[in-house]
């Protein structure tokens, strides 16, 4: 069974880095990617990407810039936690900002939608700056074209991984 995968740029590009995202779905929406895979520039519209969501996607790929430490322009992988569906009696709506894009909000929003994502994958860029400012500090330009080829690798793993579970 083909996966559907959603890989979705977040940020704000009015940040600096935190346009990060952004960038890179925009130059991997000019590659070849599997069937059953969908490319999109989401940027600040997480009510859009939760809505999205409920189109049925088995996984999620997030691509954002995300403080972990270390130098500005180090890229990682995370694999986090899917969000747990509210048990009945618990449908607390979470707050929702239009203006902003805060993956445990949409996932948590997607949650109290009634809906799921069986597997999330973040691949998360460290920002030099997060401060107002359109552009990216150079460490984190200088990452992307390594971000565009580590999401590809990320794909291939993933439908590597269902051709082996269908075999199975």
């Amino acid at each position: 069974m083909t996966p559907r995968v959603l890989v979705a740029g977040i940020g704000n590009i009015f940040l600096s880095d935190d346009g990060f995202g952004v960038e890179v779905v925009t130059r991997l929406i000019a590659r070849t990617v599997p069937d059953g895979v969908r490319v999109a520039d989401f940027g600040i519209r997480g009510v859009h990407l939760a809505y999205e969501l409920l189109e049925g996607y088995d996984v999620l790929v997030l691509i954002d810039a995300m403080q972990m430490g270390e130098p500005p322009g180090t890229l990682a992988v995370i694999e986090p936690d899917p969000v747990p569906r509210p048990e009945h009696g618990d449908d607390v709506a979470p707050v929702v900002d239009a203006h902003s894009m805060n993956p445990g909000v949409v996932l948590g929003m997607l949650a109290g939608l009634g809906g799921t994502v069986e597997r999330i994958v973040i691949v998360g860029c460290e920002p030099a700056s997060l401060d107002e400012g359109i552009g990216l500090s150079q460490p984190v330009a200088d990452s992307v074209g390594a971000a565009v080829d580590l999401c590809l690798n990320v794909l291939a793993e993933l439908f590597e991984t269902a051709g082996k579970e269908t075999r199975s």
